[in-house]
């Protein structure tokens, strides 16, 4: 399929761009000369150096914000989510601001989308979840972001945007210098095995995650800007090219940081579940991403336990590496 190039006078503005995942978007975009807006809230974006993208901190909560984030953009990439003690999906459950991100952010952009009035139809992007593919088990995070998914879709099929949604599994990686490790189950195994402690699972270890380098995550992103007219309108999925058991997953950590960090590897062992436990902490997850890749051409590059090692290495400071 033919490969529509990104046209280099329009705007992308990536929403979220501070964020795990959106730092890496904005990397790989900058990389292939994309003009790009970084929109953050609390922080600034880290940008490439010598970089000339627009920065610009908004709290897209605050009503009339999500007009100021993306006037004149022609792409809209949304990768903002609601995390809160190191989850995004847990923290739906308790917290009520994340319905207000991760829903009525949605409806936001779209009323200011609505309000432009501009000639030509902008391109939204946004970052959805594996989960939201099995709406009958769906946690209350998938429930939030099959919500967004929906407002996405009825705007597109009004010809009001091109919305494109993309459905990501588990993403790990490392990030930068002030939080190396990001979020998410491989980050938080990372640190305790750092620190000494045991690797806990509440199974027996069989239960399988589909694994995605940050990096793989970014590189899709602007595979889906390339291919935006044969995606347009519908949903995608990502994944790796196979998913793994979070017993081998966890051994292999602790493996890593011991021959890194030059320790003893810890034991990975099985605990009782907590009371906050949740059906999918215990549903594999098999993904099939055939449909993006057909599309696309896009292809993960980073093997798994490459990835753990690159990630191990980039959360040891370099004093301390073996």
């Amino acid at each position: 399929m033919k490969r529509i190039a990104n046209t280099p006078s329009e705007l992308i503005a990536v929403l979220g761009s501070s964020g795990f995942i959106g730092s890496a978007v904005l990397r790989t975009l900058a990389a292939r000369r994309s003009r790009l807006r970084a929109v953050s809230r609390s922080r600034p974006a880290a940008l490439p150096p010598g970089s000339a993208i627009e920065q610009r901190q908004i709290d897209l909560l605050v009503p009339g914000q999500a007009r100021a984030a993306i006037e004149d953009a022609d792409v809209i990439v949304h990768l903002v989510a609601h995390a809160a003690s190191g989850s995004t999906w847990r923290s739906a459950t308790a917290d009520p601001e994340a319905e207000r991100v991760n829903v009525g952010l949605m409806r936001d952009l779209v009323a200011a989308i609505h309000d432009r009035r501009v000639s030509t139809t902008p391109v939204l992007i946004y970052a959805s979840t594996a989960q939201a593919a099995e709406p009958a088990a769906a946690s209350r995070y998938a429930q939030q972001k099959l919500e967004a998914e929906r407002i996405l879709r009825e705007a597109s099929n009004a010809g009001l945007v091109r919305g494109l949604t993309l459905r990501l599994p588990t993403v790990y990686g490392q990030r930068d210098r002030s939080d190396p490790v990001g979020r998410g189950v491989v980050a938080a195994a990372i640190r305790q095995a750092i620190s000494g402690q045991q690797l806990t699972m509440w199974h027996d270890g069989s239960v399988r995650r589909n694994l995605l380098h940050v990096e793989d995550v970014a590189s899709a992103f602007a595979a889906a800007l390339e291919h935006r007219d044969a995606l347009a309108g519908e949903t995608w999925t990502l994944g790796a090219d196979r998913s793994e058991s979070i017993g081998r997953i966890f051994a292999g950590i602790a493996e890593s940081v011991a021959r890194q960090g030059g320790m003893p590897p810890v034991p990975v062992v099985t605990v009782p579940a907590p009371e906050h436990a949740q059906p999918n902490d215990f549903r594999s997850d098999d993904i099939d991403s055939t449909a993006f890749r057909t599309h696309t051409q896009w292809r993960p590059q980073v093997p798994l336990w490459e990835g753990i090692e690159r990630t191990v290495a980039a959360s040891i400071p370099a004093k301390d590496r073996q």
